[in-house]
């Protein structure tokens, strides 16, 4: 398996990994992604350099952002007050291969690039209800913030966004 960045021509590949893992969501009434994010927000990770893959025989298994700065950061309580962090957004894995660990391993592939990038914490948001997510990260080391942080979208509604940090 090979963990990298995503190239230019390869972006509509991930974009429609994506939409797979929207369709899938929406099936299991997990209502959280759409046709806006997270594929709109592509484009603006692979032009600012953070958004990389894991591929296996030229297949893309998963994809993430790992970026500098993230909404909501003042409203928890982090473990450590400190600027040498990454933030860990969009992360997804490819529905032909879910229940293969890919989660965690690409979890691991991002804790040690954010590490490589001078971070001393991998931190990351994520709505209550997606138990799925929520028990990703705990079974991978990540523990929960002091707060939330409730982001409310164009059409009112409000997303209930727990932060979850693990150190590097």
């Amino acid at each position: 398996m090979e963990f990298r960045k995503v190239c230019a021509g390869e972006l509509e590949a991930v974009q429609h990994i994506y939409r797979a893992i929207c369709q899938r969501m929406h099936e299991n009434k997990i209502q959280i992604w759409d046709e806006i994010y997270p594929c709109q927000y592509l484009a603006e990770d692979l032009a600012s350099d953070r958004l990389y893959m894991l591929m296996e025989q030229g297949e893309i298994l998963s994809a993430l952002a790992l970026c500098p700065a993230s909404e909501g950061v003042e409203q928890v309580k982090w473990m450590e007050d400190t600027d040498n962090v990454m933030y860990l957004n969009r992360l997804g894995v490819n529905v032909a291969h879910a229940k293969r660990g890919i989660g965690s391993l690409m979890l691991d592939k991002a804790k040690a690039q954010a590490k490589k990038l001078g971070a001393r914490y991998l931190r990351l948001f994520v709505v209550d209800f997606n138990t799925p997510a929520v028990r990703l990260y705990e079974k991978n080391g990540f523990a929960r913030a002091q707060g939330r942080y409730d982001m409310t979208l164009e059409d009112g509604r409000v997303l209930r966004q727990y932060g979850y940090e693990v150190r590097l």
